[in-house]
């Protein structure tokens, strides 16, 4: 595995949950989730820039069927916002179960979900960043769909 700080973001209508690991890419840990909207492409890049990140991971929900709906589309979408902007490589992760560990876990914990909204998203991204982390060491390969560059003219 190379050592450096992954990213990993659950990209909602109102939120984006962040998550990065350590610099050995062990452990996931929750960060501030950003904003949704025009300004949530800058505000994820300043926490690259910040974290000195390699890679971002963008959870791609998927239904359980391994269909894509609305949701996914959003997702894949603001990935390829987020490559072309970035010089680090952005890959698409399946979440489909992200959110509900997430919950679940919040709740274990004492936690409401009304008392949960607010760190929900970066709580799924954690979950995603785990996932990642753990199939890295396990493969020596970062899994995934590598999102594409578009040439911007």
């Amino acid at each position: 595995m190379r050592p450096g700080v992954r990213i990993a973001l659950d990209v909602g209508t109102v939120r984006i949950g962040v998550a990065r690991s350590d610099a050995l890419g062990m452990l996931a840990v929750p960060l501030d989730a950003v904003a949704a909207g025009d300004t949530s492409i800058d505000a994820v890049l300043a926490v690259a820039d910040e974290w000195q990140a390699i890679e971002a991971y963008v959870g791609l929900p998927l239904h359980m069927s391994g269909g894509e709906g609305a949701s996914a589309e959003m997702a894949r979408s603001w990935a390829g916002r987020l490559a072309e902007r970035s010089d680090m490589p952005v890959r698409l992760i399946d979440e489909r179960l992200s959110t509900v560990q997430a919950q679940r876990a919040l709740r274990e914990g004492g936690r409401s979900t009304r008392q949960s909204r607010s760190v929900i998203d970066s709580a799924s991204a954690v979950m995603v960043l785990q996932s990642v982390l753990d199939a890295e060491s396990a493969t020596g390969r970062a899994p995934g769909e590598l999102v594409e560059r578009r040439e911007t003219t």
